[in-house]
């Protein structure tokens, strides 16, 4: 406010009070008021009691006007000093004025009960202002190469599904960083290895949406993701119209992916599709290695009546080419004899016990297109290769036909042929003995002619012929005769000991799963089942919990429960104790219902819960000798113990609720249907009060927690194993 405003408010107020105060009066208060002026501003003393006149007010006014300026200049000289004087205090050394307060403003008392409320009011205030604190946002910190290295480390821990969130949430989201054609290989192979065909296909169609060129990495990932998917129908479809997008394309495959493509045809297809891709391998110039005929192996494995016979041709073509079979390639050829059968024997026996000298010659070079480096090609030349006509010639024998099976040369030095002559005929030295041509398996697992197979005592017993080996098989060898069985096609490769003598010549020592296949191929309480210890001791193996489960397994499915009991002490010896799977192989051996009560409480006793799978084992033993008493108190056992049934549980019990066809109880009686009512009544009942178990889906593990992802994946996993699970 001016001086000139601070008069005309001081005047207006003289003027319009009434009474208690004189307006001279006021009029020299408001100039005493004026800054600068107490100085020379007259003011009366107290003791005057006498008003002034109108002429003294108006001197007054006239000596106001007449320092009207000298006002204006001192108030501009009082603001100047006035801001001197506060930056000469802020100038002031620290040094200097450090203490000085204190002696104008003492302390104050010290108090000792309100420290600690102090101390906790100041900490949380700073916990407040902590967080209302704003973080800046920090910039881009990580590489998209960075988020490679960091999934492919998830990967190999097997957590996937945090690698699929780091990539997608992460980086895409919150970082929004665009992913290189790595960040997308490495995640597809990923979803490769444990079948999640679903994601790995959406992730390969993300990947080309955004411009990003798909390398011979990322197609082999892909036909690894088609092998493994749960649902082979789906796997072989998807990777038939991958084939057909890389054949447009003009691309090329390499060995390793042609390996991939192969792998998923052995698993999702048949052998048939597999020596077409073999022979495209061999017309476009690839090398044929051992893993590419244990990748033939898998597709033996897969025909269950016939996979044993090919899987021998296949190994005879192996070593024809002089590749050595590796650890993996043995396993596979014990996996064949154990699950698959030989088909014809007469076919087989025409097909591998020919001589060496009929075999078509191996060993030949490669007349394929040469591609690759000049590195590859010296090495593909120096290497024996397959040709077309040796793998035309591999499947010709593999799936003869009706009209054209091979048939067995005269061994006569004219060398004619007669086919319109039995077999029986075609073998001169064989005419002159009492038998029908063919050989059988003795009780000493030896094969001996079938006439004397009764006095088979009389005569010295023939070797076994090892059709792992190029040699020629035994003359007196015939023909295979019937092998059903595992041990019998063991015997084929030359029994357990010539079958780890094999191995010893090729150099490759047994691992843990080869004596598991051997224990579950050898005849049971043979001498081999009984030496298999001290084999595995002598090659430096040391046998583990499912080593004895398999051996419990073979006697419990003998029914022979006291034999199984037996080799818990051996367990206990090398220091093993049972689990879960070791009760599960023992309740498939008690078919009584003593012997399944007993076993469900030295389980209790032992502290171990009954699982869904030891029920089922149990339950399937039952309903075998249609124990129906039996039944009812494993289902009593299961609700006591809050055990949900499974599907394969749920569908013993279904069968054993039917009544047979053409069944009246009033007209015959069943000793074995007389408590089937009980049973029936029972069951609908326990039904109602038992929740079932729902079987996982296989990629729920795999997943994040997505809702909208899913949903999806639900979906198409329902769409694609409906008829699977039915």
């Amino acid at each position: 406010m001016t001086v000139s405003q601070r008069m005309c408010r001081g005047f207006s107020a003289v003027f319009t009070q009434k009474g208690s105060v004189s307006p001279w009066l006021c009029s020299l208060r408001c100039l005493r008021d004026i800054p600068g002026r107490k100085k020379w501003i007259w003011s009366p003393s107290p003791q005057s009691t006498a008003l002034p006149d109108r002429r003294l007010i108006s001197t007054s006014l006239s000596v106001y006007k007449l320092h009207k300026r000298d006002l204006e200049e001192m108030v501009r000289s009082s603001e100047a000093l006035s801001k001197e004087e506060e930056e000469e205090e802020e100038k002031f050394d620290a040094d200097e004025s450090f203490g000085l307060l204190t002696q104008k403003y003492p302390p104050k008392p010290f108090s000792q009960a309100s420290s600690a409320d102090l101390h906790n009011v100041r900490l949380q205030t700073k916990e407040e202002e902590e967080e209302l604190e704003i973080k800046p946002r920090l910039g881009r910190r990580n590489t998209p190469y960075w988020y490679f290295l960091q999934c492919k480390a998830l990967i190999k821990k097997n957590k996937l599904a945090e690698a699929l969130e780091l990539f997608e949430v992460q980086m895409l989201k919150e970082e929004r960083l665009r992913p290189e054609e790595f960040n997308y290989t490495v995640l597809i192979g990923g979803c490769g290895r444990v079948g999640y065909l679903k994601k790995a296909l959406k992730l390969y169609n993300d990947m080309k949406k955004r411009g990003l060129t798909p390398t011979i990495a990322t197609y082999t990932a892909l036909f690894n993701a088609c092998a493994e998917t749960p649902w082979k129908d789906s796997g072989l479809q998807s990777a038939l119209k991958l084939r057909q997008e890389l054949i447009q394309k003009g691309t090329e495959l390499n060995p390793i992916a042609y390996r991939a493509l192969l792998k998923c045809c052995a698993l999702c297809s048949d052998l048939r599709m597999c020596l077409d891709i073999l022979k495209e391998m061999v017309g476009n110039g690839h090398e044929i290695t051992t893993d590419t005929f244990n990748i033939l192996l898998m597709g033996c494995i897969n025909d269950k009546e016939n996979g044993f016979r090919y899987a021998l041709q296949v190994w005879q073509q192996m070593a024809k080419l002089n590749l050595k079979p590796d650890l993996y390639t043995y396993n596979l050829m014990l996996t064949a004899a154990k699950y698959c059968g030989i088909g014809d024997s007469e076919v087989a026996s025409k097909l591998l016990l020919r001589p060496s000298e009929e075999r078509p010659s191996h060993l030949r070079l490669n007349s394929g297109r040469e591609q690759g480096t000049k590195s590859q090609r010296k090495k593909r030349t120096n290497a024996p290769a397959l040709m077309l006509p040796d793998v035309e010639a591999l499947e010709k024998n593999m799936f003869p036909g009706d009209d054209s099976k091979p048939e067995r040369p005269d061994r006569n030095q004219d060398g004619a042929k007669d086919s319109a002559k039995p077999e029986s005929s075609d073998h001169s030295d064989l005419s002159d003995r009492d038998t029908d041509g063919s050989l059988v398996i003795s009780d000493q697992g030896q094969l001996v002619p079938e006439s004397t197979a009764e006095n088979s005592f009389s005569e010295p017993a023939i070797p076994l012929p090892n059709l792992l080996d190029l040699q020629s098989p035994a003359p007196h060898v015939v023909s295979l005769g019937t092998v059903a069985t595992p041990s019998d096609r063991l015997a084929l490769m030359g029994n357990m000991e010539g079958f780890l003598q094999k191995m010893k010549d090729d150099k490759v020592a047994g691992n843990l799963r080869t004596f598991i296949l051997l224990a579950e191929n050898v005849e049971l309480n043979s001498p081999s089942e009984s030496s298999l210890l001290a084999v595995m001791e002598e090659n430096n193996v040391k046998p583990d919990v499912a080593f004895f489960n398999t051996l419990i397994r073979k006697k419990s499915k003998k029914a022979d429960l006291e034999a199984a009991k037996s080799l818990l002490p051996l367990m206990l010896q090398h220091g093993l104790s049972p689990d879960l799977y070791t009760f599960c192989n023992l309740a498939i051996a008690c078919r009584r219902r003593k012997e399944g009560m007993q076993l469900l409480s030295d389980m209790k006793q032992s502290g171990i819960k009954p699982n869904v799978q030891i029920y089922g084992a149990l339950i399937n033993a039952a309903v075998r000798r249609l124990n129906y008493s039996y039944v009812i108190e494993i289902l009593k056992d299961m609700s006591r113990n809050q055990v949900a049934p499974n599907e394969f549980i749920v569908n013993m019990l279904e069968f054993a609720a039917q009544y047979p066809p053409n069944y009246d109880k009033y007209q015959k009686k069943d000793h074995y249907l007389e408590k089937i009512d009980g049973f029936r009544a029972f069951y609908f009942r326990w039904l109602k009060w038992m929740p079932g178990e729902e079987a996982p889906h296989p990629w729920t593990k795999y997943r994040y927690k997505n809702l909208a992802q899913s949903k999806d994946d639900t979906k198409l996993g329902q769409d694609q194993g409906s008829q699977e699970l039915k």
